[in-house]
Order: C-alpha cells, then structure tokens, then sequence
C-alpha cells in the first residue's frame, strides 16, 4: 500500500471585535448571525475538500484569524468533528486554536477539549496596558493573566504566547519587562515578532513616515531607531535562553520539545490546505487561494480542489489562469527551490542538504553553490556536512541573504 502523504490544514476564522491598529489580516468585525452562516459554509468546504485528500494524512491542525475565540465553544466543536470526519487525522496531530484574552470561557475551553484541540496560542503582545491600547487591543495585562490561568486550569498544557516588539514609544527596558512576566508563567512557546508598519492600517498613516525616515537611515521621532530595534532582538534571545527557551526560528522560541510542528511543516514544505476565507494553499506544487469575498465565500465560492489534485494546472495551464487573474499559481522547481531556501533558512537549524537533493534531484551547490561561497565570505552563512543555516549576523540581515537566492 502507497505511504499517505502528510497534509496540514489551516483554518481561518475571519472575525474579530475590532481591527487592531497595526493589523492588516484578513480580518472584520462581524454579528452572530453571520458566525453562524460562515460556519455553516465553512462545514460545508471541509467536508468537500476532504473527499479529495483520502491519500493524505494530516500531521497539525491551526485554526487562526482573525480571533476564532469568539466563535461559541459548540461551533467550534462542530468544525473539528467535521475536521475529524472528513480527513485522516494522525493519532498525536498538533491542533491549534488562537485566542484573543478577554474572549475565553471555562465552557469554551471545555468545548475546545472535546473537540481535541491540544495546543492555544494566547495573543498578547505586551504586557503594558499603555502599549496594548495604543495598538488597538481590546484585552488588558489582566485579561490575559486570567485567560492564561483559566487554560491551565482546563489543564491546557501547550500554550504559545504572541509578542511584539518595536512597538512606538517602547523602550528596551519595556521590553525586557514584558519578556521577564511573560516567562514567569512558563508557557511552553513564545512568538517575539518585530512591528512592520503595514499599509492601509491606521498605523501606516500615524507612522508609516516615521517607518520611510527609518528604512532611510534617518532617526525615526516615534518608532524605535533601528540600533534599538536591534538591541531589543537581541536581548528576546539572551533573556529568553536563560529561562529555558530555544530559539528555533528567527522569531519563535521554545521549551524542548514544544516547538510548533505547524510552523514547522510550513518553513519545510510540509503541503497544506487552507481551509475558510481568504485561506492559502500549496499541493501538487500549486499555490491557491479562496475568494477574499465574505459573500462570495458565503454563497459557495471556493477553490475546486479536485482541478488542483488532478494535475489541471501544469505550468501552461496555470499560466492561462493566471492571464484570467485567478489566484492559482504553479510553482516550478526552480520556484519550489526558492521556496526551500528562504523558508527552511528562517530556522535555526537551517537547511539540509540530503533532502534538497532528494526534492529536487540535483546538489544544492550545483544550483547556489556560488550564492552560498558568496555568503559564506560575508560572514552570513555557516556551511556543515549535511546543513546550511544562517549566523547570527546573517539572522540580523536575514532579508538580504533571502533577496540573493531569489535573485540567484
């Protein structure tokens, strides 16, 4: 019998409260009723799409939004059974929900448990009161310490705490404060991202000339410079390792062992199915979207997985498609490369040189050799009999070591 090839699902929740300042997610305040009628197409694609992916296992589960913690504990429980029904779940598959504090129950955390939902991610950011308004969170310092205490309380014991960095008038001493309390409560996982200033978000029009002054090398009068950007990095890993975490991505630590397997899958090219409004997707080398459309998506309009599992979109065919605008792109190996390069180089551990060649049918040094020598002499690479991954100076200008395997 034919091995079942690994899958992950993602699963987007659209709505929240409101739209935080810095946000540009797919995300929207919405009502109940339109909760209701989400799920219920949402139900209805699962069981669709999973018609076609017998073949598959599925390794993580990750239900993300927009803020899938104000769905009721029930709906939630409805999407899982119909997760659990429709696709070949591993016996031990990672299945993560993202919650906002202030949006947690004791009813809901028992809903999320018989739904088999094993890991939280808690959205925190900071853990000044000042700092979470002027970002636009709906939660307080406080609100997320109770939310924290009722997960552990439900016996939640895989919890990721989000962070952000850089954040206006945040100082490192801020920072490091925020990094000190959160790791008291011993979460299992902490994300530290640095604020970008998006465009089209209301912090773009506060700070987005304060972002350009910047990028420009220009002293910035209200974001952090970027020597202070880069202080506050560094101290996310030296306070952090100290207490027990490991940094194995550039923006995410753990305890051992409790590293993200979704995240995981993603940085190595593990296919996933995007599942919901908006969703992305990557199988059979193809990358497709749903329709960004809530009334599109409410009336039915999703990708028809069975065109994508087929083979309907080989690189002419794709090409057709994306002459018609359609949002379904056919990656072809030098793509797929590219892909392995700057998502397996994001983790600490890098990338392995074996399974480059066994992807791709060729050495690593045969397409990037000159790339990889080039970096090498700037200090940015380390090259190791089976791996390649950044250094610590690489990590600091992890952008630009990117830019040159695409550019390659």
């Amino acid at each position: 019998m034919e091995a079942e090839k690994a899958l992950e699902l993602y699963i987007h929740i659209p709505f929240c409260v409101r739209k935080c300042n810095y946000c540009d997610f797919l995300s929207m305040p919405a009502g109940a009723d339109v909760y209701g009628s989400y799920v219920h197409r949402l139900l209805e694609e699962i069981r669709q799409q999973g018609i076609f992916c017998r073949d598959y296992q599925v390794l993580s589960v990750f239900i993300g939004g927009g803020t899938p913690s104000l769905l009721a504990g029930v709906q939630v429980l409805q999407i899982m059974e119909a997760v659990q029904k429709g696709f070949r779940l591993k016996k031990d598959a990672e299945i993560t929900l993202e919650c906002n504090p202030g949006t947690l129950t004791g009813e809901k955390l028992s809903f999320y448990k018989s739904a088999g939902i094993n890991r939280l991610s808690l959205g925190l950011q900071s853990v000044d009161d000042r700092h979470l308004q002027r970002l636009g969170r709906i939660h307080t310092y406080r609100d997320f310490l109770e939310s924290f205490d009722l997960a552990r309380k439900k016996e939640f014991n895989n919890i990721n705490v989000d962070l952000m960095s850089a954040l206006p008038g945040q100082t490192p001493a801020d920072w490091a404060h925020t990094l000190k309390k959160v790791t008291e409560l011993q979460p299992e996982h902490i994300s530290a991202y640095s604020l970008i200033v998006e465009e089209g978000t209301p912090f773009y029009e506060w700070y987005g000339e304060d972002e350009l002054r910047r990028e420009r090398g220009g002293t910035p009068l209200m974001l952090p410079t970027e020597e202070c950007e880069r202080e506050m990095y560094e101290m996310t890993r030296e306070i952090l390792e100290t207490r027990g975490y490991l940094r194995y991505e550039i923006s995410n630590y753990a305890l051992p062992g409790r590293e993200c397997r979704h995240n995981i899958g993603y940085w190595t090219l593990t296919p996933y199915l995007g599942l919901g409004l908006g969703s992305s997707s990557f199988l059979e080398h193809v990358w497709f979207s749903n329709t960004k459309d809530l009334d599109m998506y409410l009336n039915g309009d999703f990708v028809n997985l069975s065109d994508i599992l087929e083979g309907a979109f080989e690189p002419e065919g794709a090409q057709a498609v994306l002459e018609g605008e359609s949002d379904i792109i056919y990656l072809d190996k030098r793509q797929r490369m590219e892909e392995f390069m700057f998502l397996g180089l994001r983790m600490t551990e890098g990338i392995s040189r074996d399974r480059f060649e066994e992807m791709f049918g060729v050495t690593i040094e045969s397409v990037y050799g000159h790339i990889l020598q080039k970096l090498r002499h700037q200090g940015l690479l380390q090259l190791q009999e089976n791996r390649v991954s950044l250094t610590e100076s690489g990590i600091a200008v992890s952008n630009y070591v990117f830019c040159e395997f695409l550019e390659a």
